[in-house]
């Protein structure tokens, strides 16, 4: 695994131990952010809601986002993505929330009033609850107007209409699929 594009390109990034998490592949994490193209937010702030290794936030930083708040409940995935936190050598740029994902990141906003740019949404796929997700963050005031979400699934989890999203692309690796959608505001 490694950083594809911008600031911290080509840097290794280590990936976590065992086989309780699955990390996006480089071709996908390319392909996800070719889909994203000129529509990725600039300056913007990132959330990694299930961040694995990290390796989406610090794609995303490394591309031009301001930082990223990276939430992940596995101890040997924290233990991974501080160490690709270390690789940037910009950690001021990063938040990382250990344990419970919603109650961290709740915490946490309340705190920051931090609202987000770009999400992205790629759970276990024996956990697939994304749009529990996405109707958590729009509940608790997290998303931007027009915030970009990436969700990545198995095809057996592919989501169909969410109210306040607007679907701008889909695209199908084997057996995993990946759909953006732009928040338009609560419904």
């Amino acid at each position: 695994m490694r950083v594809i594009a911008g600031n911290y390109r080509s840097r290794p990034l280590k990936a976590v131990p065992g086989k309780n998490t699955r990390p996006t592949t480089d071709k996908i994490k390319e392909s996800m952010f070719n889909l994203l193209a000129t529509a990725l937010p600039i300056n913007g702030f990132c959330l990694d809601f299930y961040a694995g290794s990290g390796a989406l936030a610090i794609e995303s930083v490394s591309r031009g986002m301001a930082g990223a708040v990276l939430c992940e409940k596995d101890r040997r995935a924290l233990s991974t993505i501080k160490e690709n936190l270390k690789m940037t050598r910009e950690e001021d740029k990063f938040t990382l929330l250990g344990g419970n994902n919603r109650s961290k990141l709740s915490d946490w906003a309340m705190q920051s009033k931090q609202r987000f740019d770009l999400v992205f949404l790629d759970p276990p796929y024996a956990e697939s609850q994304v749009e529990q997700d996405l109707n958590w963050l729009i509940k608790n005031e997290l998303l931007n107007l027009h915030c970009l979400v990436v969700c990545e699934a198995d095809e057996k989890h592919v989501l169909n209409e969410i109210p306040g999203f607007v679907q701008l692309k889909h695209k199908k690796y084997g057996i995993t699929v990946v759909q953006i959608y732009e928040f338009q505001g609560k419904v």
